[in-house]
């Protein structure tokens, strides 16, 4: 049992290694700056498109936002009928943990959260009561276009989220 726990700590800590390599990589390159550009009160159709689209990358990709944030069928397999409409954690701690999260919230729509609120999660790592979130969410350090474009798309899906 010990192998697959090392197993388990072992994955996670590569896991989140290449998460954290990757969001430093996009956070200092121009062209995903270009890509990211804050969203404004006369933004246009197409660029509000794009963030979105920006966003979708960032949550399905990068974040993977679905793993814990969407439900899983009798096969341990996502269910993609109930996508980001929040679920029970599956992971489990290797030691007891007082503030662990025994489940992940609903995230489609972002009900709830102003966008304030879910840029400062994003960014910081602080929930809306202003206290750090709890494990095993990753704190990300998300500069503020990425978060801008991850509320966008966010938002942009519906709070009862069926897949065509």
């Amino acid at each position: 049992m010990k192998a697959t726990y090392r197993w388990i700590v072992c994955a996670g800590i590569i896991l989140a290694a290449g998460l954290a390599a990757l969001i430093l990589l996009s956070r200092d390159s121009p062209a995903a700056q270009a890509q990211t550009a804050p969203a404004s009160k006369g933004t246009s159709a197409a660029s509000q498109e794009a963030l979105v689209s920006r966003g979708q990358y960032l949550v399905d990709n990068v974040g993977m936002c679905s793993e814990c944030h969407t439900s899983r069928d009798a096969n341990n397999n996502l269910d993609h009928s109930k996508y980001l409409q929040g679920a029970p954690t599956w992971i489990m701690p290797v030691r007891n943990m007082t503030n662990w999260a025994w489940r992940a919230p609903a995230i489609a729509g972002l009900e709830g959260f102003t966008d304030a609120q879910a840029e400062t999660v994003l960014e910081k790592g602080v929930g809306p009561n202003g206290l750090a979130i709890h494990p095993p969410m990753h704190i990300y350090h998300m500069n503020h276009a990425d978060a801008q474009a991850v509320v966008a798309y966010l938002r942009s899906l519906p709070s009862s989220y069926t897949q065509p």
